[in-house]
């Protein structure tokens, strides 16, 4: 009896354990009808791996897009230095006036500065006692002339007179040109002397401020005055790139601070000589400038081949930018992949982009972001 006692018992327990999830419905899996998260195998090369689920990864197939080769390079804007005009004083002296400065747009004949000289002083004061000895020895030769008429002297007195008034003359020019040399006026004595400019244009360099003295020639130049209306912009260029630059041909300039704007510039000089650590040749590009090109402004200087070349097209979004490196996802079989490195190129409609690496027809995966995700988790 004790048996089927304890057999009821156990058959009950079972069944109350049971009915109460018989009236419940059961709730579908939402996740159900979905395919399972692609896994991810990988090989022992880090680029190639295999996929379970390929299919939520689509491909796209490379099209083909013929253009001309392009080359980038970065320049600056520099002074042409054949219209490059120094400014000095031949006078040395201190600087008491100063009426420009460095950035000013000055015209030819613009006073730029005074210099107050005692070599203007001197030079004066030998013009001066030039002029006393020639008015001297020319009144000694009027009454030589006198006397030589009358018989009161010889021919070689008169001779003598005569030679006498020909050297006073020699040193008042001499002293006259010397003052013009300093920059003074003889017929304004003054101890100061104007320095003028001697070309229009910028004012790029200055190099004296007020109060500062000078030592003629072996000073610096006071002033640098340029003529900006063309510019050099100077780029350096490697030497496995030098193919796509030639002299005389002309090269599109990009400036950063108006993107909608290019200009012309004409190559001008490919420098002769390569730096020896940096494998790079200096090129010149000659560019009209209508006043937006600033001293030091960078730019981007666009060279183009001879030939036009066949390059792949994929969607912008099939190329990964991974560590300053461009990939792309390429297919293999059996649900397997392999990432390969490229160069992007332009950009062009309709979210295509160039790229070289790979072959015109080749299927990539649209999504590389995506694939790279995977990758990692």
């Amino acid at each position: 009896m004790k048996q089927i006692a304890f057999l009821q018992i156990s058959l009950t327990l079972t069944l109350g354990a049971l009915l109460p999830g018989c009236g419940a419905k059961a709730q579908p899996d939402p996740a159900a009808g979905a395919p399972p998260p692609a896994q991810v195998e990988k090989e022992t090369n880090g680029d190639n791996f295999k996929v379970d689920h390929p299919e939520q990864f689509p491909l796209a197939t490379a099209g083909e897009h013929t253009a001309t080769p392009e080359l980038n390079v970065t320049g600056t804007v520099n002074v042409d230095v054949s219209k490059a005009v120094p400014v000095f004083s031949i006078a040395s002296g201190r600087v008491v006036e100063i009426h420009a400065r460095v950035g000013d747009a000055v015209k030819k004949g613009q006073l730029l500065l005074k210099v107050l000289s005692a070599d203007i002083s001197q030079a004066f004061s030998d013009f001066r006692q030039a002029v006393v000895d020639e008015a001297l020895a020319k009144a000694q030769l009027n009454r030589a002339k006198i006397l030589y008429e009358k018989g009161a002297i010889a021919q070689k007195d008169l001779e003598v007179a005569q030679v006498a008034e020909d050297k006073a003359v020699v040193l008042i020019e001499n002293a006259r040109a010397r003052l013009r040399v300093l920059g003074a006026d003889p017929k304004s004595p003054t101890a100061a002397v104007d320095i003028y400019a001697p070309a229009s244009g910028v004012i790029t360099e200055q190099q004296v401020t007020a109060a500062s003295g000078t030592q003629g020639l072996a000073s610096p130049n006071l002033f640098t005055i340029s003529d900006l209306s063309h510019v050099w912009i100077v780029c350096d260029v490697y030497e496995d790139k030098l193919s796509f630059v030639r002299q005389g041909e002309y090269a599109e300039i990009h400036l950063n601070a108006y993107p909608d704007i290019v200009l012309k510039g004409r190559v001008s000089n490919i420098g002769a000589v390569l730096d020896p650590n940096l494998r790079t040749a200096k090129v010149r590009i000659e560019v009209p400038n209508s006043g937006i090109l600033r001293l030091g402004m960078f730019v981007t200087a666009t060279f183009r081949g001879q030939h036009s070349v066949a390059r792949a097209v994929v969607p912008s979004t099939a190329i990964l930018h991974l560590h300053d490196r461009d990939w792309v996802y390429v297919p293999k079989e059996e649900g397997q992949f392999q990432r390969l490195e490229v160069t992007g190129g332009n950009m062009l409609a309709a979210g295509m982009q160039e790229v070289t690496g790979i072959q015109p027809g080749q299927q990539v995966v649209q999504n590389a972001l995506a694939m790279q995700a995977t990758v990692e988790q």
